[in-house]
C-alpha cells in the first residue's frame, strides 16, 4: 500500500494515458516523490470461465504495457524515482484500494465530452481519499490555477491543495464563488436573494475569509478572487476558460450520497477545457 511521499499515475498505453505520465512526472520533481505508474489488467470474461492460459497472456500483456509506461515516465525525467504497480480488476477500485496514504493520484481523460459514464475518470475522484488529478492539457498556456469555493469542507481542502500547486509551479491563483443557487443555500440565508447587493456584500466576504488563511500560508503566491452572482456551475466555467487547471470540492454544501460527485464537479469532469483536480474534505 502506498504512503506519504508518492504521486501515483494510472496508465493503459492510450495516449490520454501518455498525457497523465507527463503530468505526473512533473507532480513528482516538484513534490521531490517517488513515482508510481500502475496499470490494471482484467481477464475480460467471468470468473467460470478463465483460462489459465489465457489469463497469463493477459497479465504478461499487460506487464509489457506498464513497462512502457515506466519508460516514458524514466525518459522524462531520469532523476525522479519511478516504480511500478501491476494490480488486476477494475482500474478505479484498484487505484482506490492501493493509492491511500499516497499525495494524489493521476489519470488521463478523454476529449471534452466524451468521458463514459463508467469511466475511470468519474468513478476513482467519487472514491479515493486522495486528490484525484484528471488530465486533459498538459501544455500551460495561461499560468493559472482556478479553485471553486462555495464555504464547504471539501473546498476548503481545495484551497490548500490549488495554494500548494501554485506555490510549487509558480502560477496564479484565482479563488472562484458562484452565489446565485437558493436550492442549496441554509435557511438563515434565503433572505438574501431578494437583495442583490447584501447577497453580493456577504458572499464576497465568504470568499476573502476562506482564502485569507491559505494566502497567508502562501505568501509568494499571486492570488485574486473572483465572485459571481450566477451558479457555481457557471462561475467555474466561465474562470475555467483561462484556466491549465481547475480545482474543486468532491461535493458541495448539499447532501449527496458518499459515492456521487456533486453537479458541479462532476459537469468539470466532463466538459472542463483543463485539467480538473477533484480534492476531498480532510478527514
Amino acid at each position: 500500500m502506498a504512503s506519504g511521499s508518492l504521486v501515483v499515475v494510472g496508465f493503459d498505453g492510450s495516449p490520454e494515458s501518455e498525457n497523465a505520465i507527463h503530468w505526473a512526472v512533473r507532480e513528482a520533481e516538484l513534490r521531490r516523490c517517488t513515482l508510481c505508474v500502475v496499470h490494471a489488467w482484467r481477464w475480460p470474461y467471468p470468473a467460470d470461465y478463465v483460462d489459465e492460459e489465457g489469463a497469463a497472456i493477459v497479465r504478461r500483456t499487460g506487464e509489457n504495457l506498464l513497462d512502457r509506461g515506466v519508460e516514458l515516465a524514466r525518459r522524462q525525467a531520469p532523476d525522479v524515482r519511478v516504480v511500478k504497480w501491476l494490480m488486476d480488476g477494475p482500474a478505479h477500485a484498484a487505484l482506490t484500494r492501493e493509492a491511500q496514504g499516497a499525495e494524489m493520484i493521476v489519470v488521463g481523460s478523454h476529449h471534452v465530452g466524451e468521458l463514459p459514464v463508467g469511466s475511470t475518470a468519474l468513478r476513482l475522484p467519487a472514491r479515493a481519499d486522495r486528490p484525484v488529478v484528471v488530465v486533459r492539457t498538459t501544455a500551460p498556456r495561461f499560468e493559472q490555477i482556478v479553485v471553486g469555493v462555495d464555504g464547504s469542507a471539501a473546498a476548503d481542502a481545495a484551497l490548500e491543495f490549488g495554494f500548494e500547486e501554485a506555490d510549487l509551479r509558480g502560477w496564479k491563483l484565482r479563488a472562484v464563488y458562484g452565489c446565485w443557487e437558493p436550492a442549496e443555500a441554509p435557511e438563515h440565508d434565503l433572505a438574501l436573494f431578494g437583495n442583490e447587493d447584501r447577497l453580493r456584500e456577504v458572499a464576497d466576504g465568504r470568499l476573502k475569509r476562506a482564502v485569507e488563511p491559505w494566502q497567508a500560508r502562501y505568501p509568494d503566491v499571486d492570488a485574486s478572487t473572483f465572485l459571481r452572482l450566477g451558479s457555481p456551475r457557471e462561475a467555474m466555467f466561465e474562470a475555467a476558460e483561462s484556466a491549465d487547471l481547475v480545482v474543486v470540492g468532491n461535493r458541495g454544501t448539499g447532501g449527496l450520497e458518499p459515492l456521487w460527485l456533486g453537479a458541479t464537479s462532476g459537469a468539470l469532469l466532463q466538459h472542463a477545457p483543463c485539467t480538473v483536480a477533484i480534492v476531498q474534505a480532510r478527514r
